[in-house]
C-alpha cells in the first residue's frame, strides 16, 4: 500500500492508519513526509476506471466553486488517495442547500454526461450513461430496469417497478435541464469538517434530475427545514417535488438491494407502490 500511494502522489510516506471506511472500500489515513495527511481508498480488485471515475466526478463537482470537495492528490486503477478533511460536527445546513443549488444549476450537457464519458460505478455494479432524449427514458432505462435483475424483489415487486417504469413520462415531474448531479448524496457523503463547512465525497456524478439527489439526502437522513429553505431561494423546485421523493428513491433503494440485501428489496418495492 505505501509504495502504492507512493507512487501515484509522488510523496514520501511516513506513516499509513487503517480507519473505518464504507461498505465496500477499504481506508486510511496517511500522513506524508511533509507532516500533510490524506485520505486512502483501496479495495482487492476494484473495476478498471473506478476511481479514476470518482476522481473526476470530484473535480467536476468541484468547477462551480460552490460546495468544497477533498482535492485528488493522486489515482490509479487500485488507489485514490484524496486531501486529508479532519471531521467535525453537523455544521451550516443552510449553506449546503444553496451551495448545492448551485452546483445543479450549473448544469451538464446531456441526460447521462459524465465527466469521462463512461459508466456510473456504483461498488460491483456498473450502469450505462448512454444519454436518452428525455429524463423519464434515462431514469427508467439507464438506473432503474437494469437493477432488477440483481435486486431480488418478490415478482410481485417486480411487477410494480415496472408498472411505475411504464408511467414515468406521467410521473417523474415537469421537463428541466440536466443538472449536475452527485448521484450518491446520502447524509454519509456529506462531509462535515470542524468548522461546519459541508463537503462532498464519494460522488457517482452524471448529467441528471436534481430530485435524485435531493430524494436521497432524505432516504438516509433529514437535511432540514434551512436546507430546503436555502436551496429554492438559489434554484426553486417544481411543483409537486415532495410527490416525487419515493419515485426518485426507489433508484438508490434498488441500488442498496443489489449490493446489500436485507430489508431494501422490501423498502424498493414499497416506494414503488406509492405509484401502482
Amino acid at each position: 500500500m505505501r509504495s502504492a500511494v507512493e507512487a501515484v502522489t509522488g510523496r514520501t510516506v511516513r506513516s499509513l492508519q487503517p480507519i473505518a471506511g464504507g461498505d465496500i472500500n477499504e481506508a486510511y489515513k496517511v500522513q506524508f513526509e511533509d507532516e500533510s495527511f490524506g485520505f486512502v481508498k483501496t479495495r482487492a480488485h476494484p473495476q478498471p476506471g473506478e476511481y479514476a471515475a470518482e476522481a473526476a466526478g470530484l473535480r467536476w463537482l468541484a468547477e462551480p466553486g460552490a460546495l468544497r470537495v477533498p482535492d485528488v492528490l493522486g489515482v490509479a486503477d487500485d488507489v485514490l488517495v484524496l486531501d486529508w478533511v479532519d471531521e467535525g460536527g453537523r455544521g451550516d445546513a443552510a449553506a449546503l442547500g444553496a451551495g448545492l443549488a448551485e452546483v445543479h444549476a450549473a448544469g451538464a450537457d446531456d441526460w447521462g454526461a459524465t465527466p469521462l464519458g463512461d459508466m456510473t460505478k456504483v461498488g460491483r455494479l456498473e450502469l450505462s450513461n448512454e444519454p436518452c432524449a428525455d429524463w423519464p427514458t434515462f431514469y427508467a432505462t439507464r438506473r432503474v430496469l437494469p437493477l432488477l435483475p440483481q435486486a431480488g424483489l418478490s415478482a410481485a415487486g417486480t411487477r410494480a417497478v415496472e408498472a411505475v417504469c411504464d408511467r414515468i413520462a406521467d410521473l417523474a415531474g415537469p421537463a428541466e435541464p440536466p443538472s449536475r448531479i452527485h448521484g450518491d448524496l446520502w447524509s454519509g457523503n456529506v462531509h462535515w469538517d470542524r468548522a461546519g463547512r459541508a463537503w462532498l465525497i464519494d460522488p457517482a456524478a452524471y448529467g441528471g434530475h436534481r430530485e435524485v439527489d435531493l430524494a436521497m439526502l432524505q432516504l438516509f437522513g433529514a437535511p432540514g427545514a434551512a436546507f430546503f429553505a436555502a436551496y429554492e431561494e438559489r434554484h426553486p423546485l417544481a411543483t409537486g417535488w415532495r410527490d416525487r421523493v419515493a419515485l426518485y428513491q426507489l433508484f438508490p433503494l434498488l441500488v442498496h438491494a443489489a449490493l446489500f440485501g436485507g430489508g431494501y428489496a422490501a423498502s424498493a418495492e414499497r416506494a414503488a407502490r406509492t405509484y401502482v
